[in-house]
């Protein structure tokens, strides 16, 4: 029996890092994923957009400069960590996801990096799709994934 995948947008994740409405959901998928209940997914291009939303709440004081070490290099190492596991897919920037995407900007009239998150879901079949995006949450539904508003 294969291990269901659970795709976390950028939003979705940066609910591990940075306590907000959510990230107790998220932990638990964490700590399913520890125990081989799931398989988490993300695109490489989260990777930046994380790293970026650590950065803006630093520049404008949710977290300190201390803080924001603490939480990129946690994201870091648990990235790496887990895909060494075997227990998170970091999807690759493929060609295909980029066509797929391409079809679903003008389609849902949405910006290339949602439109990257659903493609990627739908390139691994993913279970469950986590966003904190009210829109992409829309536009993901609609799609045919079964998606998870994280309000």
């Amino acid at each position: 029996m294969s291990v269901q995948i659970i795709y976390l947008d950028s939003s979705a994740v940066i609910k591990r890092y940075i306590k907000e409405p959510g990230s107790n959901l998220v932990r638990e998928l964490y700590m399913k994923a520890y125990s081989g209940e799931v398989k988490l997914s993300y695109n490489i291009w989260n990777i930046g957009e994380v790293l970026g939303a650590f950065d803006k709440a630093r520049s404008i004081g949710r977290i300190d400069n201390r803080g924001y070490e603490i939480v990129r290099n946690r994201f870091l190492l648990k990235t790496r960590r887990m895909v060494k596991l075997g227990i998170l897919l970091v999807i690759p920037l493929k060609i295909k996801i980029l066509k797929t995407s391409w079809r679903l900007i003008e389609k849902h009239h949405i910006y290339e990096a949602d439109a990257i998150q659903i493609a990627s879901a739908k390139h691994v079949n993913s279970s469950q799709f986590l966003t904190g995006d009210r829109r992409l949450h829309e536009v993901a539904v609609e799609e045919g994934i079964n998606s998870k508003y994280l309000k």
